[in-house]
């Protein structure tokens, strides 16, 4: 082929990798392993450009580490439970699972065309029953340790999914998939107590050092840990509740108190709104204002004066007003706090709104002490305890001590170490989830479905004509018999959190079929993973969950590991610009013709449309590109080869026709490279000679410093950086004109070799003919990786600058650690010098080896 045909050469290999079972990995205990894993697909109906870079870069890593010889796990499956089958399943009158195992069957035919590297044999889907069934065990174990609960509490609730959402995944005040505005509701939930392990979960983090710093950085603010105190002021007006607890981390500005605030859902605030309309009307408004912290702090910050007063254990005499506050979380904290309007910007707005005394008392360095008072914006620094009693003079940290020193003393207030974390409410109330193995009686209470009667199946025969959860309105299934006494009894009808699936599948794919969540020999061998690729936006969520799961999972006894992923990298998004026609409709690029003078035009109308600026791709602005279309059109390796190419996999890729027909016409040049060389390396011996020329020499340094450069870069993440070697050294064979000796054609025949086995990764199918072309033996993907000759990658030869009483008058090239004596004399010999020196006499020759020779006249 003079050629290269994407479409026929990739299926070839695909099917001939898919036969051989190339990919398909046991336990072996003689080889090192490495476990790469990408964050499993959504079964929404197709892969997009996002799933392509991602899925690249893993497999990048997972063709590399196998060729340097460990025995590599790289599975695939789908986190296949969640709302948009129920939404499905409503709009187009079609079942859940019929509309996922279905998406699943597309998809997996889509990741198949990209060649990747996977062990099919190990696909789960997180709605098989296989696999929550396992899930609803490791529940029911997590249950007898203590680690799970049911209580009533507040809850966010998606007006529009009718579900219940975690804080994480309030965004903005709205539901993270739905959007919808959120509510505040009162339910009764199931939990598990990550809480637990608040304090391991933030420590850890200090240790994952191949993980992202700004993600260990989002983790820490959500984890929020925090070193306070709680302290005890006085009610007044209140009877039965002559005690309010606070937490606070700046106990030094107690002295500049303007007042106290607690949350809407606190006792003290629902006993007072028993008795008034006003306050309990203000308390529905914050119910249904934002509940994520984020959205808090965007919201106009309210309060409302109930008319009682508190008195702090150290100014018994000074009375503050108490609000109830738009702004204060019951679940951080004790949901009550002092305002110290001076020390804290939120608090000196609030004071400013309500007219608060704003008491200065912390002075910043350098600042008048008699003097320094705090006008609109608040001091929040350390400085020096003022107007305070017996605080006055210290340094704010001296004053947290001594404040909460004299408040144990006292027996009003204790130390204590605080987390933002709450436990996850992991209740939804939907069908399209795994069953909650619990079954209610009367007789007995709550009680655990027994191990043997696992899995809790969802009922087939479901409705979604009614809203709410269908598994409520079902006939028949919610209805047993209680497993302890044997009357009748209700199911639980919530399903799990869809985070849950996701939590553990990494240890599931180590052993997919077994009986048990996992086989304990199997999870030793691969546990954790190695490396883990996927979106910065699941840092909080998923790996947060993940992390917690795992540490579950060991205190049940079902593993000995603490963190799951000892290696993340989170790769940038997929971009493209948007583009609008006179109405403001987005459009979409396949929609268009670019013309000569770079603007586009429909290719219907022939209509002018506006181009936009570039952002993430997005069906809502039509801003995508099929990767089906691109991969027909150019095949898997170019889009394989332009994603790595384009920009560091960290940042934003901008999705460009130039980009990828560039990707293209290297794919191109690189075949015609190495099969119009095949002939010229033919003349190769089958024993390296004992002498190569000027050029052969060159050729072999490139060739073996870009073994080491591309194998740096990979292990580095640094996949552009690689592609630009990979071109450089193409290049460098380019230019190569063999002399026909046996030294030319050897040289040529290990560049051609080299540069296949170093796309290999990148480009697999490509690789992979070439490979074959070249009379390689067996699969390129089976092939160890080129080592990188120290010695062959030095320079053989130097350029040693000539001067004469330090002005330049030639260069010479010479071979490398050329004695000093020979440097000395070819360079008096040379024209220039001599012509320079003219019979002058020759005092000194200073020669600096590699380098320089000055010659003193």
């Amino acid at each position: 082929m003079t050629r290269y045909n994407a479409a026929v050469t990739e299926a070839k290999w695909q099917k001939i990798w898919d036969e051989r079972n190339t990919f398909r990995v046991t336990e072996d205990p003689s080889r090192p392993k490495y476990y790469v894993l990408e964050m499993f697909p959504y079964p929404s109906g197709k892969i997009h450009m996002g799933h392509v870079r991602n899925y690249t870069q893993g497999d990048v890593v997972a063709r590399y580490r196998r060729a340097k010889g460990y025995n590599v796990l790289h599975p695939m499956g789908w986190d296949a439970f969640g709302m948009p089958a129920e939404n499905a399943a409503m709009e187009h009158k079609v079942h859940p699972a019929k509309w996922t195992y279905e998406n699943i069957a597309h998809m997996r035919g889509q990741l198949k065309q990209m060649g990747l590297s996977l062990d099919w044999s190990r696909e789960i889907a997180t709605c098989d029953p296989d696999y929550y069934g396992q899930e609803q065990r490791m529940f029911l174990d997590f249950y007898e340790a203590g680690l799970v609960y049911r209580k009533e509490s507040w809850v966010n609730w998606d007006p529009v999914d009718q579900t219940v959402l975690a804080n994480e995944q309030v965004v903005d005040g709205c539901g993270w998939r739905s959007g919808a505005p959120v509510e505040r509701r009162k339910l009764s939930q199931w939990f598990l107590k990550i809480t637990d392990f608040a304090d391991e979960l933030n420590s850890a983090l200090e240790g994952l050092d191949r993980w992202p710093e700004k993600v260990r950085a989002m983790q820490e603010n959500w984890i929020g840990r925090s070193e306070g105190l709680r302290l005890f002021f006085d009610v007044q007006g209140v009877d039965g509740f002559d005690k309010l607890e606070i937490y606070t981390t700046r106990p030094d500005t107690l002295f500049g108190a303007c007042g106290m605030a607690v949350a809407a859902d606190h006792p003290l605030a629902e006993k007072l709104a028993k008795d008034n309309p006003e306050l309990q009307a203000f308390i529905e408004e914050c119910r249904r204002g934002g509940t994520s912290e984020e959205a808090i702090e965007k919201m106009e910050k309210k309060g409302f004066d109930t008319g009682v007063t508190a008195t702090s254990p150290f100014e018994p005499d000074r009375k503050l007003p108490v609000f109830v506050a738009n702004f204060v979380l019951m679940h951080y904290g004790t949901g009550a706090i002092f305002m110290s309007a001076a020390h804290d910007q939120r608090d000196l707005d609030f004071a400013r709104r309500y007219g608060l005394e704003v008491r200065t008392v912390v002075c910043p360095p350098g600042e008048d002490r008699e003097t320094f008072e705090v006008d609109w914006e608040a001091y929040t620094g350390a400085g020096t305890v003022i107007r305070s009693d017996f605080l006055n003079g210290l340094d704010t940290e001296a004053a947290k001590q001594e404040i909460a020193r004299r408040a144990e003393e006292a027996g009003v207030g204790t130390r204590t170490v605080n987390f933002r974390l709450r436990d996850w409410g992991i209740s939804r109330q939907r069908y399209w989830g795994a069953p909650i193995p619990m079954i209610h009686c009367e007789a007995c209470g709550i009680v655990p479905v027994p191990k043997q009667d696992l899995p809790v199946k969802l009922p087939e025969d479901v409705s979604f004509d009614k809203p709410g959860n269908p598994l409520d309105h079902h006939p028949t299934w919610k209805h047993v018999d209680c497993p302890q006494c044997g009357k009748p009894a209700r199911r639980e009808t919530d399903t799990f959190d869809t985070f849950i699936d996701s939590s553990w599948y990494f240890a599931r794919f180590c052993s997919p079929k077994s009986d048990q969540p996992f086989e304990r020999a199997a999870v030793d061998y691969w546990l954790p993973v190695d490396q883990y690729v996927g979106g910065v936006e699941h840092a909080i969520l998923h790996l947060l969950y993940s992390r917690f799961f795992t540490r579950a999972m060991k205190k049940v006894g079902l593993l000995d590991l603490d963190e799951p992923f000892a290696g993340l990298f989170t790769q940038g998004m997929v971009c493209h610009e948007t583009y609008q026609d006179k109405d403001g409709n987005w459009v979409s690029p396949a929609e268009l013709v670019r013309l000569e003078d770079g603007t586009y035009v429909k290719k219907d109308s022939r209509e002018p449309v506006r181009v936009g600026r570039s952002i993430k791709m997005s069906k809502s602005k039509k801003n995508v590109i099929d990767p089906s279309e691109i991969i027909d059109q150019y095949g898997a390796d170019t889009a394989r080869w332009f994603m790595l190419s384009d920009s560091p996999p960290e940042r934003d890729l901008e999705w460009t026709e130039e980009g990828i027909e560039g990707a293209w016409r290297f794919t191109q040049r690189l075949w015609r490279l190495v099969i119009g060389n095949i002939n010229k390396a033919a003349a190769a011996p089958l024993t390296e000679p004992a002498t190569f020329s000027k050029q052969a020499q060159d050729l072999r340094r490139m060739t073996h410093q870009s073994i080491a450069a591309v194998e740096k870069d990979i292990e580095a993440f640094h996949f552009n950086a690689a592609v630009a070697q990979v071109y450089k050294f193409a290049n460098a064979i380019a230019a190569f004109k063999t002399d026909g000796s046996e030294g030319d054609a050897w040289a040529l025949r290990e560049a051609l070799v080299t540069i296949v086995q170093l796309c290999a990764p990148m480009m697999p199918h490509l690789a992979e003919e070439m490979w074959a072309e070249l009379g390689g033996e067996g699969l390129v993907a089976d092939a160890p990786w080129p080592k990188a000759r120290e010695e062959l990658m030095q320079e053989s030869s130097v350029t040693i600058a000539v001067q004469i009483r330090g002005k330049l008058r030639d260069t010479m090239e010479v071979a490398k650690d050329m004695d000093k004596a020979e440097l000395e004399k070819l360079a008096l010999a040379l024209p220039k010098v001599r012509s320079s020196i003219d019979g002058k006499e020759v005092r000194k020759v200073i020669v600096v080896p590699n380098k320089i020779v000055n010659i003193v006249v």
